[in-house]
């Protein structure tokens, strides 16, 4: 995306206007906040806005800063609640009689093995169009199960 600006250099001959086109925002992002800082910057980039126009710029900026002052609040509140949760967790090592340290020499919980395997396979049966039908005997009983139990078959009677 292009980036239009317009820029007044002064030379010996005066002032001359020129045209930059340019693919970066953050030149002109830095130059923006440079104005928006400075106090008499700002006031000549803003000297051709009526004053409803700068009220109402004003107002979206202090709407602007409240929001940054909630957050900042919901940020120290969080920060404030996490060190209120180590300090009772210290306090309940103090008790237990430990120390910090202690938890470095503790080694991580292994993984089940039994975790991602699946599990054995425990009936069998073919249905009707020949495929052969297998259940674990754990989750949903599949339909040609229930047909068969229906019939008067007995689940053991598929067991592998």
């Amino acid at each position: 995306m292009l980036f239009f600006k317009l820029n007044y250099m002064f030379n010996d001959s005066g002032y001359t206007l020129y045209l930059c086109i340019g693919h970066k925002i953050g030149n002109y992002m830095s130059e923006f906040l440079d104005i928006l800082t400075h106090g008499r910057r700002l006031q000549g980039a803003v000297k051709d806005l009526s004053v409803e126009e700068l009220v109402d710029v004003a107002e979206k900026l202090n709407s602007i800063i409240e929001k940054r002052k909630e957050k900042e609040a919901e940020i120290i509140q969080a920060e404030k609640e996490k060190q209120a949760k180590l300090e009772a967790i210290r306090k309940q090592l103090e008790e237990a009689g430990l120390a910090v340290e202690d938890l470095a020499k503790v080694e991580a919980p292994k993984k089940s093995k039994a975790a991602g395997k699946k599990r054995p396979v425990k009936y069998s049966l073919t249905d009707e169009s020949g495929n052969e039908v297998t259940w674990t005997g754990i989750g949903r009983m599949p339909k040609a199960y229930a047909k068969a139990l229906a019939e008067g078959k007995s689940l053991e009677s598929f067991a592998i």
